[in-house]
């Protein structure tokens, strides 16, 4: 397909209100790609559009497909605007956390300019579905075979392929499902279907993006109705495209920080249970304010085994996603032997609670064989990952658990 190559344009922009390679990393949006050095591109809006950031200023060019949109008519800088939220003063939201809370001042040193993007509602939704028991690299690639497979050709720039995200009503069709476990999406296949024909066929026009118009416990329970959507996407979905800036998703990282930072872990509180989950997020909203998911994000993002770089000297720990671990007992310690593969990216949208609660009839008990178990482990233990391996998931499971607490839970059977 004949493209057209728009010019290099640049927006003032200071760091400190966007961290471009933060931002597209962190587990928010799963399309962007790494091309040239520095550079970063997606298929979006009916565009290909690559960026790339200085000191001041974010840099981009769009570029169309010949037989659609014209250059004269590119909307592409108030698209970025949109895109990035770019009306939002993400200097003083930092100031503002900062004086409320001495945990956040710690990690906004070294993370500054993590602001939420505004995606589209029906992308958000699907991608988050894929983020069931996932982590970011795989999600990313299983988006990419989505768009790939099902998505609108725009062409060909650098050797790479890029297609738009599918519509609802491409992804609605009798054999879409099993289409989406051939590129193995596992359980997922059907959740994505069936929202996609419930979204095309059972909702409004405009439903999905109508939901910015309503307040955040309105939306959030509206989404609780689709199929494959539990507490956790819910909120993902309102934090990153519905403009819900007050939603806390509550994931593992969240958890893990809510133990470690805030509190949480002990009392009523001692486990991740639907109480506890919309405890954790009360009491965000309470120290942080209207704009607390933007504000989890950033703990969220220092969090990730990605930034571990920029963490402070002495951080030993490493977040693995592990299949299977396989221990043994010598002079009272517990080893863990046999590296059979390590882990690129051991982070992203993990265990959900309420989404491995199949909702859809007769798949309420399917055997998940994707499923993994979040634990923080040092970095001198060696973990043994088996591919394929099945490991049934439990509430307690999902919630982050010591190794010994696992080690513990094998010598009672």
């Amino acid at each position: 397909m004949a493209l057209v190559k728009g010019e290099w344009h640049k927006l003032p922009l200071a760091l400190s209100e966007l961290s471009l390679s933060s931002v597209l990393r962190c587990g928010q949006s799963f399309r962007w790609k790494a091309s040239n050095p520095g550079e970063w591109t997606c298929a979006l809006n009916g565009r290909i559009l690559t960026l790339r950031q200085d000191d001041s200023h974010l840099h981009y060019r769009a570029i169309f497909p010949a037989t659609t949109t014209a250059p004269q008519n590119d909307d592409t800088v108030e698209l970025i605007r949109d895109y990035f939220n770019l009306d939002v003063n993400l200097t003083k939201l930092y100031e503002r956390w900062s004086a409320a809370d001495a945990h956040f001042l710690k990690k906004a040193v070294r993370f500054a300019g993590i602001r939420m993007l505004r995606q589209d509602p029906w992308e958000n939704l699907v991608s988050f579905i894929c983020s069931s028991n996932n982590n970011i690299s795989r999600i990313s690639q299983m988006v990419d075979k989505l768009c790939a497979t099902f998505g609108p050709k725009l062409g060909q720039v650098d050797g790479h392929t890029y297609h738009d995200f599918p519509s609802p009503g491409a992804l609605m069709g009798d054999g879409t499902e099993q289409t989406l476990r051939e590129l193995g999406f596992g359980y997922r296949a059907k959740y994505i279907s069936t929202t996609a024909r419930i979204i095309a066929q059972e909702r409004l026009a405009g439903w999905l993006d109508g939901l910015r118009k309503v307040g955040y416990r309105d939306a959030h329970e509206a989404l609780l109705g689709l199929s494959g959507v539990g507490p956790k996407v819910a909120d993902c979905v309102c934090l990153m495209s519905l403009d819900k800036a007050e939603a806390v998703p509550v994931d593992t990282h969240v958890w893990q920080i809510a133990q470690r930072d805030y509190g949480f872990g002990r009392g009523k509180h001692k486990s991740l249970t639907k109480a506890t989950y919309e405890a954790i997020g009360d009491h965000f909203r309470k120290l942080w304010g209207q704009e607390a998911g933007w504000a989890h994000s950033v703990l969220f993002t220092a969090d990730l085994k990605a930034f571990a770089d920029v963490k402070a000297e002495g951080v030993k720990t490493e977040e693995a996603q592990v299949e299977k671990i396989t221990t043994k007992r010598t002079a009272g310690k517990v080893k863990a032997e046999n590296i059979k593969e390590e882990l690129e990216d051991g982070e992203g949208v993990k265990l959900d609670p309420a989404s491995v609660d199949n909702k859809e009839d007769g798949d309420k008990r399917e055997t998940v064989t994707e499923q993994k178990v979040v634990r923080k482990v040092k970095r001198s233990l060696k973990l043994e990952v088996r591919e394929g391996e099945d490991e049934s998931v439990s509430l307690e499971l999902e919630c982050v658990t010591t190794l010994a607490d696992r080690v513990k839970r094998r010598r009672r059977r």
